[in-house]
């Protein structure tokens, strides 16, 4: 229920003088009497001449009866007679009460308490008229109280008509209740809404509402039931009008906040491309809480038909949807005519919005060619950055310079395949500040309940590991590629570049092996650290296999044909986070003790690479002379430290010591992947292909 104070503030104020002169009102009858005034009026509305100082019981019953038909018709338009005095007790507005002379004629009495209450509703319908004409009760309001002054009109017709029957000596007291009693009913059905609307000062939905229940109470009385009908429709001309412009122009006219769609201006679409957590697109047009009975079931529609309007027009786009017959939403029935309009111009709206956005924005190409660059679809550019990038990677994130990484990224763009793509140039570079397991704790909305030990940062981050690509999206696109869609292709990114880096790291290790293989006399520790080598490589091609082949291309697929096939813009957004949100499982993203096992196998490939080039120093000492220095084999040892020396005498010995120690922590790692895999395959069988490709290496080892 809205506030009133909120929607006063936002609406001119009633004229002072309109609230300090009652006399241009009809409660002045009740407000400022003057007694001698109305004892003359009333003395000369009778043919005999009656003392008002005497009681009515003084008289004769057929005397009586004609001073109270004279008093009641008063009554009835809301004037105390002689006899029949309103009181208006307290300051509310359905506090007026009704008293005869006691001394009347008992049979009368009953007589005129059964018209009483007609006479209170009267009073309280044209307070009601009066109070909520002001400009502060809303349209809505407004409205309703119109029709219930057109109604006062024919109340007062009849009242003037009986008088007139009076006048002339054909109203008798049983007449009077007869020609009363059809109105009995409507006007008592009117005044419940009316003290429930004032006790609760309801405006715009809440009024409607108030009359549909109402009206669904008096089924079974076809009279009332159609007038209360006839002023759902009066009152809701207002608010249709509103709903009108929303549904066809995409603009909310609501002067007095009685819309039940809510407008939250300081949520620009600007935050789209800002913001992680930007709300832009579920909180610049909400639903309020008093929605009309009648409208609920289309809430969804009506506001999503308005929040792709104000797309387009937002984008430049002239948009106003066509005018077809009988499309106007001035009223509703049973027909359904309304809900028609609005799947109407929800269907025009949608494929508007979507034709929009594919042909001119070509949503399409965005997504491909996000995928080629940050989901490393192809790669050829990434292969010749990591080559002239290689000395600016190795430095922690305060030293690196995102400019010049940023003028290396575009050489490499332009000097390959990359360079025909017209997009390449909304590709830039990004340093995070932590690593990929730190940055993905700090996603909230990413946590899957895994509790893993927390685990230092550590000390030796590099720009390997925190350099990302980022990606220029303008809007409208934004409203599908937002900052969160973009982190999250980043988060996919940083891990497949890593497991790209160390990719590059091993194979230049297999490479110097195979240089070493064919001047190695003693081949022992050479051959032994090329088995290493090939299962290390056979572990991170398995992996690189899985998250291509396994992950990013059947989902992009499903998602490219989806988006092919999809009816409206929310069917995309809902397309594109389920592709998002999926591959970052299917990636172990999701899964911060599964992650960091392969973070670790990682890092033990690149120590192991690192380490090689002391191994070939060592190798190469050892065919040089009979007694080769230990310092080569020293330094190897110092890289993994060793809890003590090897204890073989022979430096070649030690060298193989220092071999099979990777060889123990890396088959170490990847034997303790087995039991997490395995308890987890059955409810992911995604899992089960990553356990086929990587485990096998560790079987390899076995054998």
């Amino acid at each position: 229920m809205m506030d009133a104070a909120v929607v006063s503030s936002r609406c001119p104020c009633t004229p002072q003088w309109n609230l300090d002169r009652p006399f241009l009102t009809g409660n002045f009858h009740q407000e400022a009497k003057t007694t001698s005034v109305l004892a003359e009026a009333k003395g000369n509305s009778v043919d005999v001449c009656l003392e008002s100082e005497k009681p009515i019981g003084c008289y004769n019953a057929s005397l009586q009866e004609m001073i109270l038909i004279d008093d009641l018709l008063s009554a009835l338009t809301g004037i105390d007679g002689r006899y029949i005095s309103i009181k208006k007790s307290g300051g509310g507005e359905d506090t007026f009460s009704f008293h005869v002379d006691g001394s009347m004629d008992l049979a009368l009495q009953e007589s005129a308490k059964r018209i009483f209450p007609l006479c209170k509703s009267y009073l309280l319908i044209n307070q009601f008229v009066e109070s909520r004409s002001q400009f502060k009760s809303g349209l809505v309001n407004h409205a309703f109280a119109a029709a219930l002054r057109a109604l006062l009109l024919d109340y007062q017709a009849m009242v003037a008509q009986l008088e007139h029957q009076f006048r002339l000596g054909r109203l008798s007291i049983q007449g009077l209740w007869f020609y009363c009693q059809p109105m009995m009913g409507s006007m008592q059905a009117l005044s419940i809404v009316i003290k429930k609307a004032s006790a609760y000062n309801f405006v715009g939905s809440a009024v409607l509402n108030l009359l549909q229940s109402q009206a669904k109470l008096m089924a079974g009385n076809y009279l009332v039931r159609s007038l209360l009908e006839k002023m759902i429709d009066s009152a809701n001309s207002a608010y249709l009008g509103i709903l009108e412009r929303w549904v066809y122009e995409g603009v909310i006219d609501d002067p007095h906040d009685e819309f039940f769609i809510a407008e939250d201006k300081s949520l620009q679409k600007e935050s789209l491309t800002q913001d992680y957590d930007a709300m832009y697109w579920r909180q610049r047009y909400s639903l309020k809480d008093d929605i009309p009975s009648f409208l609920a079931n289309s809430a969804e529609t009506i506001l999503t038909t308005g929040k792709y309007l104000n797309v387009m027009r937002e984008c430049g786009h002239t948009v106003q949807v066509p005018a077809l017959e009988n499309s106007k939403l001035t009223s509703f029935g049973s027909n359904d005519h309304y809900l028609e309009c609005i799947k109407s111009a929800y269907d025009f709206a949608s494929g508007e919005l979507l034709n929009l956005m594919k042909d001119k924005y070509d949503l399409i190409g965005k997504l491909r060619s996000i995928k080629h660059y940050l989901l490393l679809d192809q790669g050829d550019f990434l292969v010749h950055f990591m080559d002239i990038a290689r000395d600016e990677l190795s430095k922690t994130p305060n030293e690196i310079s995102v400019e010049k990484l940023q003028s290396l990224l575009d050489i490499a763009l332009r000097s390959t395949a990359a360079a025909a793509d017209p997009l390449h140039e909304d590709v830039t570079c990004s340093v995070d500040s932590c690593s990929l397991l730190k940055r993905l704790s700090t996603l909230k909305d990413l946590q899957t309940g895994e509790t893993v030990a927390e685990t230092e940062e550590p000390l030796s981050v590099t720009g390997v590991e925190t350099f990302s690509v980022n990606y220029k999206v303008q809007w409208p696109l934004s409203l599908v590629i937002s900052r969160k869609a973009l982190t999250k292709y980043q988060l996919i990114f940083r891990f497949l570049f890593h497991c790209k880096h160390v990719h590059r790291q091993l194979c230049a290790a297999w490479e110097g092996h195979q240089g070493a293989r064919a001047r190695d006399r003693h081949g022992t520790a050479i051959s032994t650290s090329s088995i290493l080598c090939r299962n290390m490589l056979k572990f991170i091609n398995s992996l690189l296999h899985y998250l291509t082949f396994e992950v990013l291309e059947p989902n992009w697929h499903v998602m490219h044909n989806k988006l092919e096939n999809a009816k409206s813009i929310d069917e995309v957004i809902q397309y594109h986070d389920f592709f998002m949100e999926k591959c970052l499982k299917e990636c172990s993203l999701l899964s911060p003790i599964l992650l960091k096992k392969l973070e670790k196998l990682k890092l033990v490939c690149l120590q192991y690479a690192a380490a090689t080039q002391w191994l070939m120093n060592s190798i190469e000492v050892l065919e040089d002379t009979d007694n080769p220095s230990y310092e080569s084999c020293k330094v190897l040892l110092k890289l993994r430290k060793p809890s003590k020396k090897p204890n073989s005498p022979t430096q070649e010995s030690s060298v193989i010591q220092c071999v099979l120690k990777f060889e123990r922590e890396f088959t170490s790692e990847l034997q303790s992947l087995r039991p997490i895999l395995s308890s987890r395959a059955q409810a992911e069988p995604y899992l089960t292909h990553l356990a086929q490709l990587i485990l096998g290496v560790g079987m390899d080892q076995q054998m």
